[in-house]
């Protein structure tokens, strides 16, 4: 049994913006149900605190840089016997917004603040300094919000092993020099071999830098990020860990209990690879939520998303737009936020084709499991995707994934053609250009699959049959953290 500390600034269903979040939950749970002696950490925000029923204060800690004595709250994950830990400071973390910023999308200002705090706690945790008499064997951190975590143990002797996963290298946490000054960090990390960046101190490189091994969410990123392309600047650092063996590509799983088209209590009809007929019910309701036609021959295209370039949402409006006016036999149905002119543009596509186009502006956890039950195909068409979740969940319910043949996307989904198609491997549609030409084509090749309905149910069993569970993945977790130890 390994002692493990998983650093994260989200988790499923305490707070979440992204894929961070269900990460953040099902892979400790996984672990855990291996034997492993699994804490989460994570900041105590307002939301969490309220989400939780049961918390108690088990540490007091002064913390270098902060006047204030920080909390340790103790709880337990949601509806398992996890032990998570908040790290509660009032003044960081106790606010009406999201984890990194305002309702309105603005980010806080002082977040270069919170999250060197939470590192700070972090460590603390991690060098068994919260007088619990429980030290990790393993730190294992994700994202920049905990980077700075792995470079401030760097130098301690009897500190755990580190391991950083990279979720999404766009977002690396940049800040000014005078930022890094008011921080009271060691001088010694304002360097080109530490955390210093083009005369920007960066949270992302504290991690990649100093982590005694990297991972990320798939084995394509992991090659994509040591490209120009992908590398944002750090491709030279991240080659160079590589050819140490300190980079790994390992796949995420999915939740299997919480996205389960067998028992799914937010979907009209559970099914199974046995009763893929009922799908079709799902389809008719999620028509009538959207007021479009309900019509079994018609294509259903869902869309779950971010609303921003990295998600390819232009393509899909060029695309879908092109084929709705060329009168193609689909509907679009899109749940999802960000920038306001994607949020604009859908609203027009919806204002000129009301009968094909339906549109939720905002998050529902409840609609997304039910677009995922409904929809035909699913639509990613990502500039990049380090992962991705939703084309995991889109296979698992039968929902043919339309995807570019990138990171994550190019690991999970099998293309429909040729070979694959005829040996039955396949299970959705792929394409290589980050062009609207590109996808329309694809779609254009789903819609005339489409009309061949044993073929189609073909890839749907094929699909449905796939496992992404996090049984293998965290098996590869286990593999890596005793590799890791036998080195350290």
């Amino acid at each position: 049994m390994r002692k493990i500390l998983f650093a994260s600034s989200e988790v499923h269903p305490l707070v979440k913006t992204g894929g961070l979040a269900d990460v953040s939950a099902s892979l400790p749970l996984a672990l855990a149900e291996q034997g492993q002696d699994m804490r989460i950490i994570l900041p105590a925000y307002r939301q969490c605190l309220e989400a939780l029923d049961k918390i108690e204060t088990v540490a007091t800690v002064k913390l270098d840089g902060f006047h204030l004595p920080i909390e340790i709250l103790q709880s337990t994950l949601p509806n398992s016997d996890l032990i998570i830990w908040l790290v509660n400071s009032p003044e960081h973390f106790d606010r009406d917004g999201g984890p990194y910023g305002t309702h309105d999308g603005g980010d806080w200002q002082d977040n270069a603040a919170r999250f060197t705090l939470f590192s700070r706690a972090i460590v603390a945790a991690a060098l068994d300094q919260l007088g619990l008499d429980w030290q990790p064997d393993i730190l294992h951190c994700n994202d920049w919000q905990t980077g700075l975590a792995p470079a401030l143990l760097a130098n301690e002797v009897n500190r755990p092993a580190t391991v950083f996963t990279i979720h999404n290298l766009a977002y690396q946490g940049l800040y000014s020099q005078d930022v890094f000054d008011s921080l009271v960090l060691p001088a010694s990390l304002w360097h080109s071999d530490g955390i210093e960046f083009y005369g920007l101190m960066s949270f992302m490189k504290g991690g990649l830098i100093f982590a005694d091994h990297i991972t990320t969410v798939s084995p394509t990123y992991a090659d994509e990020i040591c490209s120009y392309e992908f590398g944002y600047g750090l491709e030279g650092l991240l080659s160079h860990r590589a050819d140490q063996g300190r980079l790994t590509g390992i796949l995420n799983g999915i939740d299997t209990q919480e996205w389960d088209p067998k028992s799914d209590p937010y979907i009209s009809k559970n099914y199974t690879v046995k009763t893929m007929r009922y799908k079709s019910i799902n389809k008719a309701v999620l028509q009538q939520l959207f007021s479009l036609p309900e019509k079994e021959n018609v294509l259903v295209m869902g869309l779950i998303s971010r609303l921003v370039s990295q998600k390819g949402v232009d393509l899909t409006l060029d695309a879908v737009g092109k084929l709705l006016d060329a009168g193609e036999n689909i509907q679009l149905i899109c749940l999802g936020s960000g920038e306001a002119a994607y949020e604009q543009d859908l609203r027009v596509l919806r204002a000129r084709h009301p009968d094909k186009v339906g549109l939720h502006i905002g998050y529902s956890e409840e609609l997304s499991h039910q677009i995922e039950a409904g929809a035909d195909i699913f639509l990613m068409p990502s500039r990049f995707e380090p992962c991705g979740l939703n084309q995991l969940y889109s296979l698992r319910y039968g929902t043919l994934p339309v995807v570019r043949n990138t990171g994550g996307l190019a690991d999970s989904v099998v293309n429909a053609a040729g070979s694959n198609l005829k040996n039955g491997f396949a299970t959705g549609f792929k394409f290589d250009d980050a062009t609207a030409k590109a996808l329309e084509e694809t779609l254009l090749r789903a819609i005339g699959l489409f009309k061949h309905p044993r073929v189609w149910r073909k890839v749907m069993v094929t699909a449905m049959e796939q496992d992404y569970s996090w049984e293998e993945s965290s098996k590869a977790y286990q593999v890596l953290y005793d590799n890791l130890l036998g080195k350290v």
